[in-house]
């Protein structure tokens, strides 16, 4: 028997997004406390992070 299954040899792994979502919480906190804002730095961050998760989710299907 073949313990690989066709359809794990058939597409390349996928490239993990969490870090930028990650990336951007922390990133966006730092500097939104620096700015005297670290919540609407949190968001932010998140925001920006969100998004360029989903690009990589995007760029990543191709």
């Amino acid at each position: 028997m073949d313990s690989q299954s066709p359809r794990s040899s058939a597409r390349p792994p996928q490239r993990g997004g969490g870090i930028l979502i990650a990336l951007g919480l922390v990133l966006g906190a730092g500097i939104g406390t620096a700015l005297g804002q670290p919540s609407q730095g949190l968001i932010i961050g998140f925001a920006v992070g969100g998004a360029l998760a989903i690009a990589l989710l995007f760029a990543d299907r191709r």
